[in-house]
């Protein structure tokens, strides 16, 4: 017997579908909804039903979010930069609360997990770390969210940090980040050193940040590359921005293309509107996991963001020319299987025994969602319909007797 049957839907092909939940899991899922005897229902009214949204890459302990609006400030380098958002996170209210503000907007959008980015090194210590899995456990079994120790002031020019990055681990992040090997830390083999022998160590996953350009950047990543399969490491380390992978001819991505999907490395690229940024399709087709995530939000860096992860979808199709429907179901699964394959989310999608977690987006079908990003959406979680004051709304019809008819 099923406790609820979500009628009426379609999938993200256009097709009716229907999906019966049994104790928070999928127990079914094709075009007949069945006997409704009863079974409560629940009328989608002919919405488009996807998996719920996964942010592989976001900065919780930046945004402004929740905050009053901070003007944008330029600056001449990373180091001016930094010390920008350390002057104006000094200003703002605690961590906890403005993390809790950007979780909640990015629930509200269907974000079921995310990956996030947190400041450790020296200079910052563990408190970042620890105000956000405070913020996290707030939010835990409604979004889940995976902790990267990131070393934003480097690893081999902050001395100190790789033994804070080490405590960070200790302490519950479960991965271990890296910045610019070379242009931030000027010591590539040193700080690779470090992120890899914490995460052979420790068994975590590896995540660095590689905004190095060109033809550096291409020899950087051939360096993660060697790295991670020397360590044995494959499928546990992905790459952020790799910018340079957009900056050199198609020949030297292919090359590049086939070494990174030999060793496992996920690319993670938000397309940001100011860089070029690595081709997708020619990476996919090399067997590289491409994922997505947004990024900073409304912080230090940039002022954009709404942590909306359906528009950062429209925005990879927007970038990177993405016009059939084959090419707009590329930047959705970016922004859900991809990202939830690099959090190792085995629970995950529209498959029956899986969680009944999903999005129900007012669309006639996934390509249309991507390209339009409607705002009128609903989550589920675990067969239950999640509060909304404001979007869709929709009819519980309660079980019937058995006998009654429908």
């Amino acid at each position: 017997m099923f406790d609820r049957v979500f009628i009426n839907a379609v999938a993200a092909d256009g097709s009716p579908l229907s999906l019966a939940v049994t104790d928070g899991r999928i127990a079914r899922l094709d075009a007949n909804p069945g006997p409704l005897e009863g079974v409560e229902r629940i009328d989608l009214g002919g919405h488009l039903v996807l998996p719920g949204f996964v942010d592989g890459h976001i900065h919780l302990d930046k945004s402004f979010v929740g905050d009053r609006w901070h003007p944008h400030q330029p600056v001449g380098s990373l180091r001016e930069r930094l010390a920008v958002e350390k002057r104006e996170l000094a200003l703002a209210p605690p961590i906890v609360e403005r993390a809790d503000a950007l979780i909640r907007q990015a629930v509200s959008f269907g974000t079921v997990a995310m990956r996030c980015h947190v400041d450790v090194d020296a200079s910052t210590g563990l408190s970042n770390l620890h105000a956000v899995m405070h913020a996290r456990e707030q939010w835990r079994g409604i979004v889940d969210i995976e902790l990267v120790a990131f070393p934003q002031a480097g690893v081999m020019s902050c001395p100190g940090t790789a033994d804070v990055l080490e405590a960070a681990i200790t302490d519950g992040a479960e991965v271990i980040g890296g910045i610019d090997p070379t242009a931030l830390d000027g010591d590539a083999e040193g700080q690779l050193d470090v992120v890899f022998g914490i995460a052979e160590r420790r068994g975590v996953k590896v995540d660095i940040h590689l905004h190095e350009p060109g033809l550096q950047g291409i020899e950087q990543l051939q360096r993660i590359a060697a790295r991670t399969c020397a360590v044995g490491l494959q499928g546990r380390v992905s790459v952020s921005h790799a910018y340079a992978l957009g900056q050199v001819e198609l020949d030297v991505v292919q090359r590049t293309a086939a070494t990174l999907a030999q060793a496992g490395i996920s690319i993670m690229t938000n397309a940001p509107g100011d860089h070029p940024f690595p081709p997708v399709l020619q990476l996919r087709n090399a067997g590289v996991n491409v994922f997505t995530g947004n990024d900073n939000i409304q912080d230090a860096w940039w002022p954009y963001g709404n942590a909306d992860m359906l528009q950062r979808a429209m925005l990879i199709g927007y970038r990177s020319g993405f016009y059939s429907d084959e090419d707009l179901n590329v930047a959705l699964a970016m922004a859900t299987t991809a990202s939830a394959t690099v959090m190792d989310k085995r629970d995950y999608g529209l498959k029956v025994g899986n969680e009944a977690t999903f999005v129900i987006i007012k669309a006639p079908n996934a390509a249309a969602a991507v390209a339009a990003a409607p705002s009128e959406r609903r989550l589920v979680r675990r067969g239950q319909l999640c509060p909304a004051p404001v979007g869709l709304q929709f009819e519980v019809q309660p079980a019937q007797a058995m006998g009654s008819g429908t």
